[in-house]
């Protein structure tokens, strides 16, 4: 499996003795990482505001700014699918940990052992989430991991898909796209989806997604779309 993994944590040293002991489970488990390594809070949020794909943020909690807490509230505001977990050497904020359903709340010095077993928690965790779907895009299969595509617009002869990669053209009947994308997606206008999981904001004619592209929204699916965003962000989204 490919995981991309976040380490923010305010000492070189840790980062870098979190990050070794990371990549040898990897090693283990024959795992492909991508792992980008951040000295403070407000680091990560700048990356993040335009590299949204995660899938597991190690995080300190005493830093300078804002600490770990702070951020993962802050993540947990549009993204609930992250793994989160606390490494520190402070062991008094261990409920507030759990309040931004973390994983687990690790105390440093860290024991390899230890921290391994909750990898491989994170990733079983992750691969229960894990749903692609495939696309046939100039004469080649392509797979796109479901959590990444935020809208689909149909257009004459076929289906404009936008992800987080960039925007896919796609030769396939709407109706059969809305299907093979499933629950999770809402149908804003005739001619748009949209994945709940993505939208910042409706307005009584738009949807606006969090990389701010604005989707039509028809006076007909505003009720229906209002809803499934109401539901999903009080966690009753089914």
């Amino acid at each position: 499996m490919n995981y991309k993994i976040a380490i923010c944590d305010d000492s070189t040293a840790d980062q870098n003795y979190i990050k070794d002991m990371t990549r040898r489970w990897a090693a283990k488990g024959r795992h492909v990482l991508h792992i980008d390594t951040f000295a403070s809070a407000e680091s990560f949020l700048f990356h993040y505001a335009e590299h949204k794909n995660y899938d597991i943020l190690l995080l300190d909690i005493e830093m300078e700014g804002m600490d770990g807490i702070s951020l993962a509230k802050k993540l947990r505001q549009e993204n609930d699918q992250v793994q989160i977990v606390f490494v520190t050497g402070f062991p008094d904020f261990m409920a507030q940990g759990y309040e931004v359903s973390a994983l687990h709340y690790l105390l440093k010095p860290l024991e390899e052992e230890t921290l391994c077993r909750v990898l491989d928690r994170a990733a079983a965790n992750l691969k229960k989430a894990d749903r692609s779907v495939i696309f046939t895009v100039d004469g080649e299969a392509l797979r796109l991991d479901v959590r990444e595509i935020m809208s689909a617009e149909a257009l004459a002869h076929f289906c404009r898909i936008n992800t987080l990669r960039g925007q896919f053209e796609v030769r396939q009947n709407f109706s059969e796209l809305a299907e093979k994308l499933g629950e999770g997606f809402i149908r804003t206008h005739r001619s748009y989806l949209v994945q709940v999981a993505c939208i910042r904001r409706i307005s009584k004619t738009e949807v606006i997604l969090d990389n701010w592209e604005k989707v039509p929204l028809s006076r007909s699916n505003y009720h229906a779309a209002n809803q499934a965003f109401i539901r999903h962000f009080e966690g009753e989204w089914k």
